[in-house]
Order: structure tokens, then sequence, then C-alpha cells
């Protein structure tokens, strides 16, 4: 199967996830509308209820749609691998994630210490370039950077390799799958022309678009927009330029636009740019699968990954 062919057949997930997303955004909204609406001040009520919106949003988005996410991913990588895929892909989906939930959770835990080896890596780049002046730290910036693209893709690899190695226990899995992240960071990077690239144009196009409609539409509540400019003057001292009508109308309608172009692009283009990195991601682990000098080294340097290591030798293939 083609790699658009695989994203198109497996777009319903993120056609799940942008139902989702909405809804996140509209509890955002009523929260803040409400808390506008009661508190005596409404700079008050706005900003708590930004404050309680924001974590509703954060409980819908992060945790329910992450099941969402990784059905995707474990039906890319069925369709990777077998070069097919079931009828019903949303079905099929969720029960992958239900027969290997424990590992999926396990693989959740210890991303965080992934990500945090290459946080250290990325302190350190920045900690050189500032030896080298401004230039120096625009080019430890820009690295930085893009590492951070970097690691959320080979996330989801992890994730697919996951999935892809049934017969293995949840930390067995799991670790490889780290392995296998660290192997191939580099050779991404060397193609992150296409993935910045895809970046910048949807941001343009779809933010460009988004940010002009609440323009348009937030023109028309003037009230609202001065409140909700007054409590973002009041939460932060940097931003006391809010006080000028056209600065606030313009920054708050951008904000809006920023917030939905990096909701579309994440759960519609991104996931199209996902199917190939997972396929490059896959094909290499297949050629050469983690061994136990490899876990040594991943040892050395993450004790989180460690302990993963250590519960991995202790289970049976039935822990999945």
């Amino acid at each position: 199967m083609s790699n658009f062919t695989i994203y198109r057949k497996t777009l319903v997930f993120s056609w799940h996830r942008l139902l989702l997303d909405l809804i996140a955004i509209l509890a955002v909204a009523g929260c803040i509308f409400f808390g506008m609406m009661i508190a005596p001040e409404p700079a008050i009520g706005i900003g708590i209820g930004a404050l309680i919106g924001l974590l509703i949003f954060f409980l819908i988005v992060h945790f329910v749609g992450y099941l969402y996410q990784a059905g995707q991913i474990a039906m890319m990588t069925r369709a990777i691998t077998e070069n097919a895929l079931p009828k019903d892909v949303v079905a099929s989906g969720k029960q992958a994630v239900k027969e290997r939930f424990a590992t999926v959770a396990a693989y959740y835990a210890i991303s965080g210490a992934i990500k945090g080896i290459f946080a250290e890596i990325t302190k350190g780049i920045n900690s050189l370039s500032k030896l080298g002046g401004s230039a120096g730290e625009g080019v430890g910036d820009t690295i930085s950077g893009l590492i951070s693209i970097a690691v959320s893709y080979l996330c989801d690899c992890c994730l697919g390799w996951v999935f892809l190695r049934k017969d293995e226990g949840a930390f067995r899995g799991t670790c490889e799958g780290a392995v296998l992240f660290f192997r191939n960071w580099k050779t991404l990077l060397k193609n992150m022309g296409r993935v910045i690239g895809m970046g910048i144009a949807s941001f343009l196009v779809i933010g460009g678009a988004f940010t002009f409609g609440f323009y348009r539409l937030l023109g028309r509540f003037p009230a609202f927009v001065a409140a909700l400019a007054k409590a973002m003057a009041e939460a932060d001292s940097n931003m006391q330029d809010m006080s000028d009508p056209t600065v606030s109308l313009l920054v708050i309608s951008l904000l809006f636009g920023i917030l939905c172009w990096s909701i579309i692009h994440s759960v519609l283009v991104r996931p199209y740019v996902l199917v190939g990195v997972l396929r490059n991601y896959i094909e290499s682990g297949r050629a050469s699968q983690p061994d136990e000098a490899s876990f040594a080294e991943l040892d050395k340097m993450s004790g989180k990954f460690r302990k993963a290591h250590e519960k991995a030798g202790a289970e049976t293939p039935a822990a999945a």
C-alpha cells in the first residue's frame, strides 16, 4: 500500500480527534463566557474561566485524544507491515489498543524519560552555542527546534514498534522501541526539510485563514475583546500594549489562529508525514533488531529507562 493510501484509510481517526478538539475548544469558550458573565469583574471571570477551560481542554485532548492517536498508529503499522487494512479500521484500532493497553501505557509512562534525554542533549547544544555569541545562539536554537520536531515523530514511530512486537511483554516492547528511537533520530534529522516545509506551508495557509476569520469575527464584539485583552495584560506585564484596541484584536485573533492551526495540522497534516517516517523506522528496525548491548547504552543515559529494562527482564510475553 502506498503512503497516501494508508493515510487516506486511517484518516477516520483524525476526524474523531478533530471532533474531540472542537468539543474541547467549545468547552474553553464556554468556560470563558460563563466566567465573564458570572464574575463581578469581567477580566477576573475570564481569567478563572480560561484556567478551568484549559484544564478540561488538556484532559480531553491529552488523554482521550491519545487513545485515538494510538489506534491510528496501530493501523498505520499494520498497513505497512501486512500491506492490508481491515474494513472497520476504527474498531480494529480500538481492539489493538485494548489488547496492548499495558504496553501502550508503559510506553506512555517512560516516553517522558526518553524526551528528557533529548532535552539534555538540547541543553548541551545551547550551552555550547552561547560561546559563539548571538549567531551561535541562533544556530543552537535552530538545532534544538529540529531535534524537538524529530523527537515528536520518533515517539510515534516508537509506539508503532510497540504494536508490531505483539510477542513481547509490555516493557520489553517499549524498551525495544526506545532503542530504535535513538538509532534512527539522526536519519530523520537529515530529512527534516520536507517535514519543516509542510509545517510552514500549513501554518501560512491554515493559520493565516483562521487568523483572518477570527479578526473579522471578534471585531464584532469589542467589549469581549477589551475584557480579554485586560485579563491578558494583568496576567503578563509584557503585554501592556494590549490596551490598544487594534493591537489587542490582532494579537487575540493570532493566538486563536495559531491554536486552530496546531490542532488541524496535528490531526490532518502531520499523519501524512508520519506514514513515511514510520515506514522507514519499521524497515530499519526489522533489518537490525535491538540487542542487549543497545539496551546497556540507554541504561547509562536514563535511570527511568534502566528501571523499565529491569522490569522487561522480569516479565514474560504473556504479560502483554
